[in-house]
């Protein structure tokens, strides 16, 4: 995938997972509405050093530096409240690989993208179905709460009986430091990746990551 159109971000975005944001940057602007008018995905990709929002002048944090592997977000919804200001939902799609980011005059990064293989649907086993178990008790109460469908922090279908599903949305919701999360969208494996979920839930203070 060439010219991938990049938008660094101070999140990790994993595959089917929900981001909304507020764009109001010319550079991002411009973008987005390329993306939506032609149907096409924009790549999310962590920032390690920088700002999300561009700084006029030299300086520390000037210039963004970021992960090498992040997720296309597929604009969903977008709407338009102001001048200057567009509101859109996107979900994660597929991980990818940058090979040569280059910045261009007006601000925006694009890379070449290889796309990363999409995770096999693995059943949960047995050790780790806690895991699981903790994250459906979690949905159910946030919709026992009266958190409507477009509130939740995940999309639908919830898929509780897949290894990868389940490891992602723990990953966007832990309290984790930032290279933890990128280690997580980083691993191939899916049932891995739970496993190092499982162990994260294990480290934390009893109901810390169902707040």
């Amino acid at each position: 995938m060439k010219e991938l159109p990049l938008f660094p971000l101070g999140v990790t975005l994993f595959p089917q997972g929900r981001l909304p944001l507020q764009i109001f940057e010319v550079r991002y602007l411009d973008m987005i509405g390329k993306c939506h008018r032609g149907g096409t995905p924009f790549g999310v990709v962590s920032l390690v050093t920088g700002s999300e929002v561009e700084r006029a002048g030299p300086g520390p944090g000037r210039t963004e530096q970021f992960v090498s592997v992040g997720t296309l977000a597929e604009i969903r919804q977008l709407t338009n409240p102001q001048a200057g200001l567009l509101q859109i939902e996107t979900c994660g799609t597929q991980r990818f690989r940058l090979h040569d980011p280059r910045r261009l005059p007006h601000g925006l990064w694009v890379a070449d993208a290889e796309l990363l293989a999409n995770d096999p649907v693995l059943s949960i086993p047995a050790d780790l179905q806690d895991t699981a178990d903790r994250l459906g008790a979690l949905i159910r109460r946030l919709q026992e709460a009266g958190v409507t469908p477009d509130q939740m922090p995940f999309l639908p279908p919830y898929h509780l009986d897949d290894c990868g599903w389940v490891a992602n949305r723990w990953g966007e919701i832990l309290p984790t430091p930032p290279t933890v999360r990128q280690t997580l969208l980083a691993e191939d494996n899916p049932l891995i990746r739970l496993e190092l979920i499982s162990d994260l839930l294990d480290e934390l203070p009893d109901g810390v990551a169902e707040r």
